[in-house]
């Protein structure tokens, strides 16, 4: 048995003990979410390079954890609750919000940890916030909808909600010197809203993400050897993406996460640019586990 066959063994006692190895991975699907009672929220599409901001408006994309309030708790988009300290929550409205727990530029995997944690730690979360960007089931336009979110967060007086600010641009060269801006700044993109679009549950056309890679989701099939440097732990990873197309990953993991990889099943994030003729994401490159397994 070589040391990478010892490796992915252990791995896979690991997993088997957590419920997440099957003895066919490539069989596995994503449970939908209406099985797992997750909140309706609206879903983001991919901006064509040369979208036109005309008629939207703009705002930072938050590189933190998607979380919905419904009144009474704080839900991932999976549907699990969330264990949020009670003052962090304190005077919040009635009405359902949805945006990210965000605790800073570059922070994803902090704040992820910090949200996950069944016994909130309440020094890390004094660093976040939820940055609210949208009133799931509310009608109106989104204008409007943005109008009414600066209504709630003014009137609940919380330091730990706030508004996104959402801004007008006037053209293509005018969105992409924010762009710059935010990327410079250690931002991960923008978020261009239809202003007159309603809400609606579901991937949106109205609702688009811009950012200088795009990124996706895929679900974890099996681990490929290492070589060289690499010898005895994880080299690649082999997934396949919500379209069914299968690829390897084997860029963008740090040295502990290739002595550690996402468990079979799981699913990941992953950046990439565009696509080839058959569908197989360009220069894909593994980003972090997908959160909506949060």
């Amino acid at each position: 048995m070589t040391e990478f066959d010892v490796f992915v063994s252990r791995r896979r006692a690991l997993v088997a003990a957590a419920g997440l190895w099957s003895a066919a991975p490539w069989a596995a699907s994503r449970t939908p979410c209406a099985d797992l009672g997750a909140p309706s929220i609206e879903l983001l599409s991919i901006a064509p390079p040369d979208v036109d901001p005309d008629g939207h408006l703009v705002s930072e994309k938050f590189d933190g954890v998607r979380a919905v309030w419904d009144g009474q708790g704080l839900r991932f988009r999976s549907g699990r609750s969330i264990a949020a300290p009670d003052w962090f929550t304190e005077g919040w409205p009635d009405d359902a919000l949805d945006g990210e727990l965000w605790g800073g530029r570059g922070r994803f995997d902090v704040t992820s940890a910090c949200v996950r944690r069944t016994a909130p730690d309440d020094v890390e979360w004094r660093a976040l916030r939820l940055m609210v960007f949208d009133l799931p089931g509310a009608q109106g336009s989104f204008a409007q909808r943005a109008q009414r979110i600066e209504s709630l967060v003014r009137v609940a007086a919380s330091g730990t909600l706030k508004a996104v600010e959402q801004t007008t641009l006037t053209n293509r060269a005018a969105l992409r010197s924010r762009l710059d801006s935010v990327v410079r700044g250690g931002g991960e993109g923008l978020v261009l809203h239809r202003a007159d679009a309603p809400w609606a549950a579901g991937r949106s056309t109205a609702v688009l993400k811009l950012k200088p890679l795009q990124d996706a989701e895929a679900q974890v099939l099996a681990f490929e050897a290492g070589h060289g440097r690499l010898a005895g732990v994880m080299g690649a990873l082999r997934v396949r993406n919500a379209s069914g197309i299968e690829f390897r990953i084997g860029s963008g993991f740090t040295d502990a996460e290739r002595r550690d990889p996402p468990a079979v099943g799981s699913w990941i994030a992953y950046t990439h640019r565009g696509h080839t003729p058959a569908g197989v994401p360009r220069f894909a490159s593994y980003w972090r586990a997908a959160s909506a397994d949060l």
